[in-house]
């Protein structure tokens, strides 16, 4: 039973063990830069060489307890510790060294490891060939290695499909995928220029105020324009109202004074019709007056009502008569 436990454990160790070497065989060295004069800076604002390590997989490998080695004695048979007494270790205690599927994770060399976790005390020298090299955390098996050859200021040395080839500054990419044939994209060279978005934000509003005054200004001048045009076609509908109304009048001046006239002719013309007819009056200056008899002093006819009727008997009694008409 004890050799059946001892002999899934070898097991388990041995698979473990291939697992983890398969995985740490798709981590490789993607990109150098040994003399950094304007390209990225770390934490505190400093321009160092770096290391881009690339995850080839589509697994997240954490690549802690690896090591970096720029001197190339580690090649020579050693034991291990002696090996790694000559080779900078990735330590532990960052979530960015678990590289994510088709990720990167750029490692700043000729540092001070105290500095920061993806800072490493392996020595390249600017401007000057140098040999890298990534080892597995055995500090024996050798995973990946590159010679990099003297480059100029901001110039790296980057794979691409297979091939290594030095970049120009302005197509250097560190943290992002290579392109070496055709240039950097603006948004990944964007998003690596400026890692905190300091710059978009600035520039997002930058945008809008810029949108804003230019809104205002534009919509001001338009009112500006716009109350001068409607100012002077009032002024315009204003003075040909006045002249309508003054032509109105006139008009009705010219049109009483035309009716006057008119009616003054007819009369005249009426006039000297009537004397060519001799329908008009003639008058002999001489006044004749004729008698009539209208009966306005008949006191029997006006003043019946104050008349006492007499009878022939009676002298001394007046009667008034009810009806004259009967009497």
């Amino acid at each position: 039973m004890n050799r059946i436990g001892l002999l899934l454990s070898v097991l388990a160790v041995t698979v473990s063990s291939a697992v983890f070497g398969q995985g740490a065989k798709n981590i490789v060295i993607s990109e150098v830069m040994t003399n950094n004069t304007q390209s990225i800076v770390d934490e505190f604002g400093q321009r160092e060489a770096w290391i881009e390590l690339a995850n080839t997989s589509f697994s997240t490998y954490n690549v802690r307890g690896m090591f970096i080695a720029t001197d190339k004695s580690v090649l020579q048979p050693m034991s291990a510790p002696e090996r790694i007494s000559r080779m900078s270790m990735i330590p532990s205690g960052d979530d960015r060294t678990a590289i994510g599927a088709r990720k990167h994770l750029v490692l700043y060399c000729n540092s001070n490891p105290a500095k920061g976790k993806l800072h490493l005390a392996a020595p390249v020298k600017a401007s000057e060939p140098v040999w890298i090299a990534l080892y597995n955390g055995n500090g024996v098996e050798l995973i990946d290695s590159v010679t990099v050859p003297a480059l100029a200021a901001d110039q790296s040395f980057a794979r691409h499909g297979g091939r290594w080839s030095v970049k120009s500054a302005e197509n250097v990419t560190p943290g992002i995928s290579n392109f070496i044939e055709a240039s950097e994209s603006k948004i990944d060279k964007f998003k690596r220029e400026d890692p905190h978005g300091f710059a978009m934000a600035i520039m997002a509003m930058g945008i809008v105020f810029t949108c804003l005054a230019t809104l205002w200004i534009f919509f001001t001048i338009f009112g500006i324009i716009m109350r001068r045009f409607v100012g002077k076609n009032s002024q315009a509908v204003g003075q040909q109202t006045v002249g309508v109304a003054s032509g109105e009048r006139e008009a009705s001046v010219a049109t009483a004074e035309h009716i006057d006239m008119e009616l003054y002719m007819a009369v005249i013309g009426m006039a000297l019709k009537q004397y060519e007819d001799n329908v008009h009056d003639v008058e002999s200056g001489i006044i004749t007056i004729r008698p009539k008899d209208t009966g306005w002093d008949d006191e029997y006819s006006q003043m019946t009502h104050f008349h006492e009727a007499i009878t022939p008997t009676d002298h001394s009694a007046p009667r008034i008569p009810t009806n004259p008409q009967k009497d």
